[in-house]
């Protein structure tokens, strides 16, 4: 199974996931904790991914979604982004609805 095979796997597992550096109870970097720190706000179940442990999946995400950093928040298998524009649709109210459509599929 390639790389992208694996995330397009993830994608289509889990409805919201978040690609980050650690675990959602111990986050590694200050952007990561800020992310899951706005998602716990929610009522919504999320998977994540520490990239930390992965190599190959770091990497890979970066390829595949053109995006350089992480975290990386996908929601119904769309990058939706980082920490500041998880930040700004938390702050606008743009991201309870796009959370919320994700728990209806």
């Amino acid at each position: 199974m390639t790389i992208n095979d694996r995330i397009t796997k993830q994608l289509a597992d889990d409805a919201v996931i978040l690609y980050m550096k650690g675990e959602p109870m111990m986050p590694m970097c200050g952007f990561s904790a800020t992310v899951v720190d706005i998602l716990s706000k929610y009522d919504v179940d999320f998977q994540s991914y520490n990239i930390l442990l992965d190599a190959e999946l770091r990497q890979g995400l970066k390829d595949f979604s053109q995006w350089p950093t992480f975290p990386q928040l996908y929601v119904n298998g769309e990058l939706v982004g980082g920490c500041d524009i998880i930040s700004e649709l938390h702050q606008s109210g743009e991201l309870a609805e796009l959370l919320a459509n994700a728990q209806d599929n």
